[in-house]
């Protein structure tokens, strides 16, 4: 299972929500490339990255720091939010991004995810983001009122590879993360999952590798000191 230390971005800073809340806001640093250079300290081979602000309005306004860090690390960097059109997905893919993450677009626009999926494969991946089964769009602040498994089942039949899955209620809250809905998800559907909101514990780790999911998100509980990053990667591998 691959580990995925995440950076969330807020005004170039380096921020984290608790349960999607704008309002709850933590600053963790100022500098986000000097947080994702100590993920590659820390043995790290890839980084998830979100645009909060992107997520929200539609646009990239933290494309510069993206640059940063694509431009100044060796890591295998995936970015999501606000990516929706074609002219952003390109935009990411010739800096240099390894993969691109449809969130909104992949609800609201299937024609371009599925022309995004034909012209660059691999590299576009989709993020379920889910609050009580249901997918949540726009930087988790509506409902789409699609149910989970309609959308991963129509994921499969477009040819998506892989699908970051984030339970909102339990991100940011370090309460352990969804392991039924992981297990669920591995069982029903032959997609890359990986499993992001509350993994707080080299515990959740081992229980979501033991799954044979794809990969894990780790965000606050690195910030805060709850799991070390050197044995979470260790533990997964």
């Amino acid at each position: 299972m691959k580990i995925f230390p995440a950076i969330d971005l807020f005004e170039k800073k380096a921020v984290r929500l608790y349960k999607g809340d704008y309002k709850m806001m933590t600053v963790y640093s100022e500098d986000p490339l000097e947080v994702a250079i100590d993920f590659e300290k820390c043995g790290a081979e890839f980084i998830h990255i979100v645009d909060l602000e992107g997520a929200k309005e539609g646009k990239t306004p933290n494309v510069d720091v993206v640059a940063e860090i694509v431009n100044n690390t060796k890591l295998f960097t995936e970015i999501g939010g606000g990516i929706r059109n074609m002219e952003t997905v390109e935009k990411y893919i010739e800096m240099g991004v390894s993969r691109v993450i449809l969130g909104t677009a992949a609800v609201e626009d299937r024609d371009f995810l599925t022309a995004a999926v034909k012209r660059y494969g691999e590299r576009i991946a989709v993020g379920a983001d889910v609050r009580d089964g249901v997918v949540s769009v726009k930087g988790w602040t509506e409902s789409s009122g699609i149910l989970l498994d309609k959308f991963m089942s129509d994921m499969e039949s477009i040819g998506v590879k892989t699908v970051i899955c984030t339970d909102i209620s339990k991100d940011g809250a370090m309460s352990g993360t969804n392991l039924r809905l992981y297990s669920e998800l591995s069982k029903k559907f032959a997609l890359d999952i990986t499993a992001s909101g509350g993994i707080s514990t080299i515990e959740d780790i081992k229980k979501l590798r033991d799954m044979d999911l794809y990969g894990a998100i780790i965000g606050k509980a690195y910030y805060t000191g709850a799991i070390d990053l050197k044995t979470a990667i260790r533990v997964a591998r």
